[in-house]
Order: C-alpha cells, then structure tokens, then sequence
C-alpha cells in the first residue's frame, strides 16, 4: 500500500534564512489560493508517527510512514492490541475491508514526539485515525469517521470550519488539543467538498502554530 502524501504547508518558505520562516501570503498550491474564502473543514493536526494500518489476503499488518519506518517497540505493540483479531477491532475490519483498505494515521502519546507526547496521553500511546483509501479511492470524511467509530478507534478531531484566514488566526493564536493537557499542533484543512487538481492530488493544507510563533 503507498505511503501517505506529503500535505504542503499554506505558504511558501523563505529557504534563505534560518528555520525556513513562511513568505506569507505567498500560497503554496494556486489552487489553495483560489479556494480560501471558501468553506473548509479544520481537523486537529497531532504531532506523532505517521502510521499504515492495511488489511491485505486476511492479514493485517501495522506499518510506519513507509517500509522501512521503524515504529517504536511499546507503539507496535498497543497497535497489535487495538487491531487485534481476537480481543480488538481486528475482526470487524477484515469483515468490512478484507482486502485493499489502509487506515492512515498517527501513533501518538507517550514517549513519542518527546514532551509533547506525554502531554497527550501519559501513559499510553493511541492510534489517530484521518483518512482512509481503497485501492485507488479515498472515503469522505463522513465515511472515515463513520468507520473510526465502528471500530472503536480514535477519529478525526473536528476543530471547526471556516476560510484559510480564519483557519490561521485559530492556529497563530493556539489552541488547546482534545487530548490531554497538550496545546495543539496546528491544524488539517480540506475543502468541505473533496477536491483533486489536475494532475489528481487531493486538495489539502496545514498549518502549524509553530510557523507563526
């Protein structure tokens, strides 16, 4: 199953100077630029491990952002526990998806990102659902958090909707994480009606608090 796509930040960077600050008002996709009055869905953006959960032949196999990721021993594990076939939501996904489905998502929580991991979750680690493909499809966002729920797992956070603008004044002035005491990352933007370019990329943004602070 192909590894997650990089998600462009809103604005281009200054690659001449430290820490690559935004060159605001510079959009990084035109096609962003074009859409930011429009309504957009703002999901939270939880700083963790990209992980793979895909079903393929029966089996369901638990993998970081690519093959070669190594997923740290205590995260593989609690992964191992929630989708397991016996005692977790293993069965329920082959059930629905028995082949062809990956679950993307995050392994976030404790020792994972550093302080800000235990900030999440002090004590465990969880597993944060945002998208789901099949084969070449990618569900809407109702359907992933349709299916999150069916099986028990962590789903998209929805912190509001609005336009790109009112998407950046949230985030530049920070805002508390659903979980736990962490403030968070930043935030997911999709339009409120999935879109591709021309070339067939989904249309999608983020923004993290760190760019504007």
């Amino acid at each position: 199953m192909t590894e997650y796509h990089k998600i462009n930040s809103i604005f281009k960077r200054d690659m001449t100077k430290p820490k690559k600050p935004f060159i605001v008002g510079e959009y990084s996709d035109p096609a962003i630029e074009y859409l930011k009055d429009n309504q957009w869905e703002w999901t939270e953006k939880v700083d963790g491990t990209n992980i793979r959960v895909m079903a393929k032949s029966g089996v369901i196999y638990c993998e970081g952002k690519t093959d070669n990721a190594q997923i740290p021993n205590h995260l593989y594990a609690r992964l191992r526990e929630i989708f397991s076939l016996t005692d977790g939501c293993g069965a329920k996904l082959l059930d629905a998806f028995n082949n062809d489905v990956c679950l993307y998502g995050e392994g976030f929580g404790y020792k994972i990102q550093g302080k800000v991991g235990i900030d999440y979750l002090k004590d465990q680690t969880d597993f944060y659902l945002f998208d789901i493909k099949i084969g070449d499809y990618w569900l809407e966002r109702e359907k992933v958090i349709e299916i999150g729920n069916l099986l028990g797992i962590t789903v998209p956070v929805v912190v509001g909707y609005g336009t790109i603008d009112e998407a950046i004044r949230l985030v530049s002035g920070g805002f508390m994480s659903a979980f736990g005491t962490a403030e968070a990352e930043g935030l997911v933007l999709r339009p409120v009606v999935q879109m591709f370019d021309r070339k067939g990329n989904r249309i999608i943004t983020k923004i993290k608090y760190r760019d504007f602070n």
